[in-house]
């Protein structure tokens, strides 16, 4: 999240909005965004409903959850989906960049 976090305002250039979603619940996520000043919605899904919908991996012997990221355009359809195989296997923002232009200029 802190790469995010670094290149917000790159996001909000680009009019994309930033989800979060994660396992804790909803006092847990507020807490972890406030003390970490995360600018973006954070989503509590103690439930893992959103996480099981968008495919997220678990790996218990990779520390629990993998990342994913998901870009989704305006009309609700998955353009690109990034599924990590450790917790260091995440797309540079550059490349999420690139993709966001080429959907804005579609």
């Amino acid at each position: 999240m802190a790469q995010l976090r670094h290149d917000f305002n790159e996001f909000v250039i680009r009019d994309a909005v930033i989800l979060v979603a994660g396992p804790e619940d909803a006092d847990a996520f507020r807490m972890y965004f406030r003390e970490n000043s995360l600018p973006f919605i954070g989503l509590p899904d103690p439930e893992h409903s959103v996480l099981k919908r968008y495919g997220q991996e678990v790996n218990l012997f990779k520390l629990g959850r993998m990342p994913a990221q998901v870009l989704i355009d305006r009309q609700g359809v998955v353009r690109y989906a990034h599924y990590g195989h450790s917790m260091s296997d995440i797309p540079e923002n550059v490349e999420l960049f690139a993709l966001l232009d080429e959907l804005n200029a579609a």
